[in-house]
């Protein structure tokens, strides 16, 4: 990953496996969210590829590119939710542009994806009439329009309180169990990369490049790198001996 002659990352090689919850995690300026970009099609790689299930990502035709990013939900950092639309209405624009759906039925599937992120009865309510942890929830219920088989959350819990992350952690947990959803999440939050994740990479700005991977737990009883021990435990070792 590169902007022009300046490198962010290199050798970056990994693989999600299908229903992960999978972590990309590491210190401010490592290119956690530059990362993302790349998975979903945003950016393309100074080199190398992003392979999904065998088709890589940027040697596909431009329509098939397109079809396959449509498989991908996205949860962005501050929801990116229409200010000026409700919020049934912002969940309806994807099916509206990408669905043959009748106004009646995009209507009552907006309502149903509301459901499921706990925002029932709120179909009618602007962004700006609801707190933050409800636009994320109504944010993650857009991202699930097209009932997308990867989810990719950045950052999902900034600016929220520990109790609207707790419950957003809940959620995701209950989505890959339920649906089987593949998600992807880009955070630095301790709490919510030890309560949902079971595969990640820790990516380090000073080499460039992934120095662990595998389930953060695992990582947080088993690394012998000082850069993701302390990453993992704030610096704190005795929260080494908690995670054992």
């Amino acid at each position: 990953m590169a902007y022009g002659e300046f490198v962010i990352q290199r050798e970056l090689n990994f693989t999600i496996r299908r229903g992960d919850i999978f972590i990309i995690m590491g210190g401010s300026g490592c290119g956690k969210s530059t990362l993302l970009r790349h998975l979903i099609g945003l950016k393309r790689p100074a080199a190398g590829e992003i392979v999904y299930e065998g088709a890589s990502l940027w040697d596909l035709e431009a329509t098939k590119r397109q079809a396959l990013m449509r498989r991908m939900g996205v949860l962005y950092q501050n929801g990116a939710l229409w200010t000026n639309m409700t919020l049934a209405e912002n969940i309806a624009l994807p099916l509206q542009t990408y669905t043959p759906l009748s106004a009646a039925q995009i209507r009552e599937l907006a309502s149903f994806k509301l459901s499921l992120v706990g925002l029932k009865g709120f179909e009618d309510y602007y962004p700006s009439e609801i707190s933050g942890g409800m636009q994320k929830r109504a944010g993650l219920a857009r991202a699930m329009a097209l009932d997308p088989e990867l989810l990719f959350f950045d950052e999902p819990s900034a600016g929220l309180d520990p109790v609207s992350a707790k419950r957003l952690d809940d959620l995701i947990i209950e989505l890959s169990e339920s649906l089987g959803t593949t998600i992807v999440v880009v955070t630095h939050e301790l709490a919510s990369i030890f309560a949902i994740g079971n595969n990640s990479v820790f990516l380090d700005p000073l080499s460039k490049t992934i120095i662990a991977q595998g389930d953060p737990g695992e990582l947080l009883r088993g690394s012998r790198d000082s850069r993701v021990r302390e990453f993992l435990t704030r610096g704190d070792e005795a929260l080494q001996v908690k995670g054992n």
